[in-house]
């Protein structure tokens, strides 16, 4: 998930924010920007324009999270939701295996970081979408690409 780019939107009456700056940084990211792009139920939608204070626990200081999409979609009962989407491998959403006896590795202590960094972010999107009446959704390989993929 290195490639990185400018998006190009097509619609840019959906997009809230710089239409011109919009940037992916994994193709991931740039599929799913092409289907709030192109897709007549989302409303509107942003990337990274929504910026979320949270709590690091590994150093207990303030942070700021930029999730990487809003998205308002118009659902079948012609009711509008919205959401605040996150793209991330999936091994990333999942507690990392620490094998008692085996030796902690400096990429096993990366995992460890990278895993409870993302839980305090993940539950400060969770209160800031329930303040608002907002979903948070964590989109990984599995929904964007079926169950086969990788």
């Amino acid at each position: 998930m290195s490639y990185k780019g400018f998006y190009r939107i097509k619609n840019p009456q959906k997009y809230k924010g710089d239409h011109k700056n919009c940037i992916f940084r994994s193709l991931w990211e740039r599929k799913f920007m092409k289907y709030c792009d192109e897709n007549t139920n989302v409303l509107e939608w942003s990337s990274e324009e929504v910026r979320i204070p949270y709590i690091s626990p590994i150093d207990n200081r303030r942070h700021t999270y930029f999730v990487d999409f809003l998205m308002k979609v118009k659902d079948r009962e012609n009711k509008t939701k919205t959401y605040l989407i996150e793209i991330k491998p999936k091994r990333q959403t999942e507690k990392p295996l620490v094998v008692e006896g085996k030796k902690m590795t400096s990429g096993l202590k990366k995992q460890i970081a990278t895993y409870i960094i993302n839980k305090s972010k993940w539950e400060a999107a969770k209160d800031y979408c329930e303040n608002r009446g907002w979903k948070f959704v964590i989109i990984t390989e599995k929904t964007l690409f079926g169950k086969n993929s990788k």
